[in-house]
């Protein structure tokens, strides 16, 4: 059974949306500012696309086999919402299997010994996921009714038998674990949670349950629950900061296997032995291992590295021998699933210039099989842009990885406009991969930077650590001497830089114009803090077990109110000078529709230009294809109407 990662895992961080799961550390620094490599001819004419071509590409996620391995399900936006689709691992046509047109909708997967399907959605953004079952007959039934709690499912007995599922509805702060039996969905208490910690993995025996808890937002340690004798065993004791997270049981319920960077800066893979407390080290990496997870039948483990902003996938079978999987140009291999037999292996293949798309690997026939092409078939991918990986030197020496798209056509001659873009968090992390707003931009003659200011995961914990108690400061710097290297590279037009960002990103943006007004020309804040002492008191409560952990890393409420209304870009509104977007959900639960509401009136009383755009059927990000086209063709017309003047 694969690792349960819940969706209040700590390097999520409360206020980061699309965050990385990691910390690791930045290689040496070099002698010097790292920039990017100069045209070496003349560019080749490449033709500009719309937002509606952009968002006409499909995003399709998940993977899951039938019983009998003949289809495989996914979840697709095909229809410009999340659904749940099927099609036959040969390819094909693929099948809607939901047909919700007001509510994102995901597949969990098949049920193990007949065609129902799992599946999860919330209401309109608000992040309430409940769990629900496509009967054979094709009706829906909600497992897991009721208005205020949030349900997540958390994997399969190995049999088929029953399924596990956490929910707070019985008090909002904690998940307690109940199983749920396959046949008429009848459920029983496994664990009731009121340690403030989190089950992360279930033993195929279903004997232990392993949880993580986050002690800061780089401490975290690991407990081991046995079911039968009720018994809780803190089984990572150490000194200094270092973070453990199991990650699974192993096939035979005699190891748990979990994460930890203690010693070092990268997180390596290790095993705690059920009968002996013996720990051993499984697996490293020169940089981040985010977690491993075994197969249905236990005959492979695929183990993840996050390699300087790339995903590297490692399978080995149950001897621990590498298993080649399939050698495909134009990305990387990501979100692998096994077959119930092991014959088949599912995994998306995704590019800087190719979005997710599904394959399907036989294992026996040595055949690859593509099921979807995710690209509209309007773009060229060659009037797209690869993305390189670049380094800076900041303020104070310490070196910045960042992401950088060059757009086509920029040269000295040919000066173009530029957007320092920031990840939101605050550990998220800014990786290679498909991006459709970044591209569109680019596409639209934008060069666009996404740094991995300090604090950002992937880079190592002191890295990550770097800025703890220092949001709004050190942080933001490195936002500033970005644009210095933008300017540096003598085709970016210094007086023509904007910064954008979401969620803690959208945060940088309001601070970078309250607090370092002369550096950018305008900010783009999507859902962005504006208050930190709201949002910190707004946290949802099924966050309570990462709430110590925020308040060390942030600031606390109480006990830090000054230092957090002095960072706060809200209380230093007067001091926001240029252009301003702000672009809000209405149903965000994490950084609520006031900190944007506020901001807006705040600076219009600057008379500065604010344009405000709320969607009322979104949350924290945006997942309907309406929105994001209105979202990104606002933004570019903002951005054309001050940066290209």
């Amino acid at each position: 059974m694969p690792s349960i990662r819940t969706a209040v895992r700590l390097s999520v961080l409360a206020l980061c949306l699309h965050a990385a799961h990691a910390q690791a550390q930045a290689p040496a620094p070099a002698a010097k500012a790292q920039k990017a490599a100069p045209a070496s001819k003349a560019p080749r004419a490449h033709k500009q696309y719309t937002i509606e071509q952009f968002m006409a590409t499909t995003s399709v996620t998940g993977a899951s086999f039938s019983k009998d391995e003949q289809r495989i399900l996914f979840s697709s936006n095909e229809s410009g919402i999340f659904n749940v689709y099927a099609m036959p691992v040969t390819g094909g046509a693929p099948t809607p299997m939901t047909r919700s047109t007001t509510d994102s909708t995901y597949a969990i997967g098949y049920f193990y010994n007949d065609d129902r399907i799992l599946f999860t959605r919330d209401s309109g953004g608000n992040e309430r996921n409940h769990l629900y079952v496509r009967e054979l007959d094709g009706s829906e039934r909600d497992l897991t009714p009721g208005d205020k709690h949030r349900a997540m499912f958390a994997g399969w007995r190995p049999d088929g038998s029953g399924f596990y599922v956490a929910t707070n509805e019985r008090d909002p702060k904690f998940f307690d674990l109940y199983f749920y039996d396959a046949s008429d969905y009848k459920r029983s208490v496994v664990y009731r949670n009121d340690s403030g910690m989190n089950v992360s993995a279930i033993s195929r025996d279903s004997k232990w349950l392993a949880f993580d808890k986050p002690n800061t937002t780089a401490d975290s340690d690991v407990y081991l629950y046995n079911v039968a004798t009720r018994e809780m065993k803190h089984i990572t004791p150490h000194k200094g900061t270092a973070s453990y997270a199991a990650a699974t049981f192993d096939p035979e319920s005699k190891r748990l296997l979990f994460t930890t960077n203690d010693g070092g800066e990268f997180a390596r893979i290790a095993s705690y032995d059920l009968a002996s407390g013996q720990v051993a080290q499984v697996e490293k990496a020169d940089w981040d291992l985010l977690g491993t997870s075994y197969s249905r039948n236990g005959q492979h483990r695929v183990s993840v590295v996050n390699r300087d902003g790339s995903i590297d996938v490692r399978v080995v079978d149950a001897a621990g021998r590498p298993v080649a999987m399939p050698k495909l140009p134009g990305g990387e291999i990501r979100q692998t699933t096994f077959s119930p037999s092991g014959r088949l292996v599912a995994f998306y293949l995704n590019g800087d210039r190719s979005p997710n798309n599904l394959y399907v690997h036989d294992f026996r026939a040595n055949k690859t099989t593509q099921l979807t092409r995710s690209l509209n078939k309007e773009i060229d991918p060659a009037d797209l842009v690869e993305a390189e990986v670049v380094r800076f030197r900041s303020f104070d020496g310490m070196v910045i990885p960042s992401i950088y798209y060059k757009p086509k056509g920029a040269s000295a001659t040919s000066k173009v406009p530029a957007i320092v873009y920031v990840h939101g968090g605050p550990g998220g992390q800014t990786t290679r991969g498909y991006n459709a707003q970044i591209q569109y931009l680019v596409n639209h003659g934008y060069a666009v930077l996404g740094i991995n200011n300090r604090g950002s995961s992937g880079y190592g914990k002191t890295f990550f650590t770097a800025d703890d108690r220092k949001h709004g400061r050190e942080p933001l710097w490195d936002c500033v001497e970005a644009k210095t290297w933008l300017a540096s590279l003598g085709y970016v037009d210094p007086e023509r830089i904007a910064i954008m960002g979401g969620s803690y990103g959208g945060y940088m943006t309001l601070a970078a114009m309250a607090f370092r007004p002369e550096a950018f020309k305008v900010g783009i804040d999507i859902f962005g803090v504006s208050n930190w002492v709201r949002t910190l008191e707004s946290i949802p409560p099924y966050w309570e077990a990462q709430r110590k952990a925020l308040y060390d890393e942030i600031g606390d409420p109480v006990k830090d109110k000054e230092f957090l209304v002095a960072t706060s870009p809200l209380f230093h509104a007067s001091n926001i000078r240029k252009p301003l977007m702000v672009i809000q959900g209405a149903n965000d639960p994490r950084v609520i529709k006031p900190e944007s509401d506020e901001i807006v009136e705040s600076v219009r009383k600057n008379g500065v230009e604010v344009e405000y755009v709320v969607f009322p059927d979104e949350g924290h990000g945006f997942s309907k294809k309406k929105n994001q086209i209105e979202a990104s063709a606002r933004i570019l017309a903002f951005l054309d109407k001050h940066l290209k003047k």
